[in-house]
């Protein structure tokens, strides 16, 4: 098991502005960071590798799509650009040496049709993500899709959902995350949940129910991690945790209130609490 840190917590573009915080969460004891990838080339990513180099860490990413990129659209010029921008963030990731490129970017956020996803839907987006998974391949970077809860998105909602997609896409390059908040809101069971995934899932987002510090809320924990060690679960790890820091992302995320005091505490405690729960799921 690998843990890592998603800096969306504080920036939605890595810049050597931030680069202070890669030996803060070496000495916490992260084996990585998620990077979120929505600006920048190829030349900044070098920059930012060299950085993670020097401190020893590893890396994720995630990415997400727009309207005007949207891979289940009815538009083909529209599911061209949605292939055209996970394409770019797949390079990205490689530049950066990234095992995984996590994300919702199957569908737009926040965008909705009224109804559920259609089959014409489904038929799009198993289209454009097994070029994008061939593409990956290429690269040598692993797709992990991400659904979330239906107030997000409608087109993939569940885990049940993702792991269809997975199976219909059928590359080995694409397969599914799972993020406690997200199954949180959804998921039955979190144990059957996680059970049925087993083999198809990749990344785990540690995110408690309201954004905040995992451990302080009401997310079933220890049922979770349970589960994770019977299925025999051993990627990553990554706190996901939304504070008010950056206006566009608080309004995207539904962030009115401070779920913490400060960021150090999410990812100190976080660490903590995710070694804790891990080594007494294995008694």
């Amino acid at each position: 098991m690998k843990t890592g840190m998603n800096l969306l917590l504080w920036t939605t573009h890595v810049t050597e502005e931030h680069f202070p915080l890669f030996a803060k969460l070496k000495r916490a004891g992260f084996d990585g960071v998620e990077l979120p990838l929505f600006d920048g080339d190829a030349a900044h990513y070098r920059k930012v590798r060299k950085e993670l180099d020097n401190h020893g860490l590893g890396c994720t990413t995630v990415c997400c799509v727009n309207e005007a990129a949207n891979p289940i659209s009815p538009d083909p010029a529209l599911r061209r650009a949605g292939l055209d921008r996970i394409k770019w963030a797949i390079e990205m990731t490689a530049t950066l040496g990234g095992e995984n490129l996590c994300g919702p970017y199957h569908s737009p956020l926040g965008v909705f049709s009224g109804s559920g996803p259609t089959a014409d839907e489904k038929k799009r987006a198993v289209e454009i993500l097994r070029q994008a998974a061939e593409e990956a391949q290429k690269a040598k970077v692993m797709l992990a899709i991400e659904y979330l809860n239906r107030f997000e998105c409608y087109f993939l909602t569940t885990a049940a959902d993702a792991l269809a997609l997975v199976k219909a896409v059928d590359h080995p390059h694409f397969r599914m995350m799972y993020d406690t908040f997200h199954a949180n809101i959804e998921e039955k069971h979190a144990a059957a949940a996680i059970q049925n995934i087993a083999g198809n899932f990749v990344h785990v987002h540690i995110s408690e129910n309201d954004r905040g510090t995992p451990g302080t809320g009401h997310v079933s924990w220890d049922e979770t991690f349970r589960a994770l060690r019977q299925v025999g679960y051993d990627g990553w790890m990554v706190i996901e945790a939304f504070g008010r820091a950056l206006p566009d992302l608080a309004a995207a995320t539904k962030v009115w209130r401070d779920l913490f005091p400060n960021a150090e505490e999410v990812y100190t405690q976080g660490l903590r609490f995710i070694h804790e729960k891990w080594t007494a799921s294995a008694r």
